[in-house]
C-alpha cells in the first residue's frame, strides 16, 4: 500500500471511528497488524475466556498463539462441530474480523452457519473485530458487492466448498447444503449495550 493511500485511509478510518461511537461502539486506529494485536490483546483480561469465528485477519495478526484460555473451534473434533461453537457463544471475549464496515460505522457481514455474526449480536461479554482498511466501503449496498465479490469466492476456496462463486469468482447464489457459506446477511447498526463492541481498524490490506 502506497503512502498516498495510507493517507487516505487514516482519513475514512477517522471518520468512521467517529461514526462508530455514534453507534454505541468504541473504535481505534492501528497502523499495521503487529500494533493491532497488541491492543487487542490489551483488551482481553488475563482470566477471560476467548473464542473466534472463521477469520483469516485474527490468523493473520498472529494473536491465537498469545491466548490461554480459549475455546478453541479448529481443535475440537468434527463431532463437536456445533458443540464448540454453541460453546463460543458463552465466552468473555469473542474475536472477529468482519467482512465490511461503511463509513457510517455498520458493520455489514455474510455468514454461512450463523455462529459468528450470532456471536456478534449476543452472548459473549465484549467483541473485538478487527478490520483491515480494504474491508472499508461507502454503504450497506457497496458492502454487500464487496462481500459478494471479495470475499465469498475466496474464502470458498479457501474453505475447499464446491460452489460456483469458488469456480467462477461470481456468485451464483447458490443454496447447496454443506456448501454455501452465504446464508445469514447481517448488518450491525447500532449496540445496545455500551463497551461491548470494540472495532481495531488497521491501515493495511487484511483478510478477504
Amino acid at each position: 500500500m502506497d503512502a498516498v493511500t495510507k493517507r487516505a485511509n487514516k482519513i475514512k478510518i477517522r471518520t468512521i471511528i467517529e461514526n462508530l461511537e455514534k453507534r454505541n461502539m468504541k473504535g481505534y486506529s492501528c497502523q499495521d497488524a503487529a500494533e493491532a494485536k497488541e491492543l487487542a490483546l490489551s483488551l482481553i483480561g488475563e482470566d477471560d475466556v476467548v473464542a473466534w469465528g472463521g477469520s483469516v485477519t485474527v490468523e493473520q495478526i498472529g494473536i491465537r498463539s498469545e491466548l490461554k484460555n480459549v475455546i478453541d473451534r479448529d481443535a475440537a473434533p468434527p463431532e463437536d462441530f456445533i458443540k464448540v461453537r454453541r460453546e463460543a457463544l458463552l465466552s468473555d471475549v469473542f474475536l472477529t474480523s468482519t467482512n465490511a464496515i461503511t463509513m457510517d460505522g455498520e458493520l455489514v457481514n455474510i455468514d454461512g452457519m450463523g455462529n459468528r455474526v450470532a456471536a456478534m449480536c449476543f452472548g459473549p461479554g465484549k467483541v473485538i473485530v478487527i478490520a483491515g482498511a480494504n474491508k472499508i466501503v461507502q454503504d450497506e449496498e457497496a458492502a454487500i458487492a464487496r462481500i459478494k465479490t471479495d470475499a465469498c469466492p475466496p474464502n470458498c476456496v479457501r474453505l475447499l466448498k464446491k460452489t460456483p462463486c469458488a469456480q467462477t469468482g461470481k456468485c451464483g447464489d447458490c443454496k447447496i447444503p454443506g456448501q454455501t457459506i452465504c446464508s445469514y446477511t447481517v448488518t450491525t447498526r447500532f449496540s445496545s449495550l455500551p463497551d461491548r463492541i470494540h472495532v481495531i481498524l488497521v491501515n493495511e490490506n487484511l483478510g478477504f
